[in-house]
C-alpha cells in the first residue's frame, strides 16, 4: 500500500470527491489534490481511469514518503 497525492487542473465538486470515498480532496484556485492509500497498481489505475472518464485532466501523482 502506498500514500498517493493526486492533482487534478479542475477544482471537483462535492458530488465528484464523493466518486474516491476513501481519499481526500482538498480544493486549490483551478485545482484539487487527491490523496489517501492506494492498494496497489491496479487500484491506482482505476482512480486515474475514472477521472479521465469525468474529462478531468491528472497534472501530477506523486507517492507520499512514509514518516
Amino acid at each position: 500500500m502506498a500514500r498517493m497525492l493526486i492533482r487534478v487542473d479542475a477544482e471537483l465538486t462535492d458530488e465528484l470527491a464523493h466518486a474516491f470515498p476513501h481519499l481526500t480532496a482538498r480544493s486549490h484556485p483551478a485545482s484539487t489534490t487527491i490523496t489517501g492509500d492506494v492498494v496497489d497498481q491496479q487500484e491506482l489505475q482505476g482512480v486515474l481511469n475514472l477521472l479521465n472518464s469525468l474529462g478531468i485532466e491528472v497534472v501530477e501523482v506523486l507517492t507520499i514518503p512514509e514518516d
